[in-house]
């Protein structure tokens, strides 16, 4: 038992008080292990969605002007299809948002999906996109939706390809709603993909071929 505490205190003082090295990694893994298998599922559970919590890594809904310039250079796409100014003034996160946001997302049944809400779903190649709903129909029982991303210049109508057709969206596809933004706290995950994931991949790979 003696032993036990011993270790157990040694345990402690390694995580909390030691300034090693090999104890800032220990505390990285243990807070990646805590968000990934603890916080990640159990704020799912409050927000009915599998994904709570995604990084915006695109600059696919960026305004950058703010809305009454931004309206101006994209309008007539919009118009074209029965959205008119003072309906996207009343959309939610009508102003857009930029890479390395953080958007926190709520799980929305596919009937009280509107036109103008921002949903994230599953594009062919399971790549979370988050666009705006642009349209939304019901064919039979299921629900299915249009979506665009905000940014004219690089999104100036819906994806349509192999890969990701905006133009005809499932309710199966649908992970979540979102409902708050938190600027530029995405880019710690952006910067950790790039910097640390990417690389690992790529050493695995050398050493798969060795």
């Amino acid at each position: 038992m003696r032993k036990f505490k011993r270790s157990l205190k040694k345990l402690w003082y390694f995580i909390w008080e030691d300034n090693s090295i090999w104890s800032w990694i220990a505390n990285v893994v243990l807070a990646f292990i805590l968000i990934k298998f603890i916080v990640y599922p159990s704020l799912g559970f409050v927000l009915h969605t599998s994904h709570p919590v995604v990084a915006v890594v695109s600059e696919s809904m960026e305004h950058n002007n703010g809305f009454e310039k931004w309206w101006e250079k994209s309008n007539k796409w919009y118009v074209e299809n029965d959205i008119k100014k003072e309906n996207f003034d009343k959309f939610p996160l009508k102003n857009g948002f930029n890479k390395g946001d953080i958007m926190t997302l709520k799980g929305k049944k596919p009937e009280k999906i509107e036109v103008g809400d921002v949903v994230v779903f599953w594009s062919a190649k399971r790549d979370p996109i988050i666009h705006r709903v642009v349209k939304k129909w019901q064919a039979g029982n299921t629900y299915y939706f249009q979506t665009k991303g905000d940014n004219y210049k690089t999104n100036p109508t819906s994806i349509k390809s192999a890969f990701l057709d905006e133009t005809n969206v499932s309710k199966e596809q649908i992970v979540g709603n979102a409902v708050l933004r938190i600027p530029l706290l995405g880019y710690i995950k952006i910067w950790f993909v790039e910097f640390f994931v990417e690389p690992l991949k790529q050493l695995f790979r050398l050493i798969q071929k060795g």
